[in-house]
């Protein structure tokens, strides 16, 4: 395995190695992931398999839990449907005060997100991808000047991180679209569009899970 002529670091090509083989079955929910068995795989050191696991870890797709190790994350299509619903409800009241009370700011780090994020999916690199898809969602929530939202939705992202690994092949590009318009909403300071646009996506998304699933 090689970094090729992308000029990505080894961490990266070996999360992209790992996010293959979870995504494919291979490596099925629960699996305990052995950093030395990993690395004797791909035919890399230890350290970048390291890295990388600490990587996914943030995309949902890996769990690392305390002397105990890092697992394949288990989930079920249907639960995780329902934490969507109800993060809908709150991400969309989210936009709703975030396009009363955004700030210039705010609408720089929504560029940043929607832009980096862009570029990482037309890559493939959905470690990057998927930082950039949890960064904007914070940042609506910043937006909005309530705390308690963030303080709520946290938990419920933790559960459901993995829907944009799990649908990255699918719905990438269409889904920065998706975040693009919400943006546009807030920058207007239209509330009831941007709580409208931010539940349609948080909908769509949820449908495509529910596809993929069938």
């Amino acid at each position: 395995m090689t970094v090729g002529e992308s000029h990505r670091t080894l961490r990266e090509v070996v999360a992209e190695e790992i996010t293959g083989l979870i995504l494919s079955g291979e490596f099925e929910p629960g699996l305990r992931l052995y950093e030395d068995k990993i690395a004797e795989r791909l035919g890399v050191s230890r350290n970048p398999v390291r890295e990388a696991i600490r990587a996914l870890e943030a995309t949902g797709l890996v769990e690392v839990t305390p002397r105990r190790g890092a697992f394949v994350a288990q989930f079920d299509h249907e639960d995780l449907c329902q934490v969507l619903l109800v993060r809908s409800v709150l991400e969309g009241y989210a936009a709703r005060l975030a396009a009363e009370r955004r700030s210039e700011s705010d609408l720089a780090e929504l560029d940043r997100c929607i832009e980096e994020g862009s570029i990482a999916s037309q890559r493939g690199d959905l470690v990057s991808a998927a930082r950039c898809h949890r960064d904007f969602h914070l940042a609506v929530e910043r937006a909005s000047g309530n705390p308690h939202i963030a303080a709520t939705v946290g938990p419920l992202r933790q559960r459901s991180e993995l829907v944009f690994s799990l649908l990255a092949d699918s719905r990438s590009m269409l889904s920065w679209s998706e975040h693009r318009r919400i943006r546009d909403a807030i920058a207007d300071e239209h509330p009831e569009l941007a709580m409208t646009r931010a539940t349609e996506h948080m909908t769509a998304v949820i449908d495509d899970l529910r596809r993929a699933s069938a």
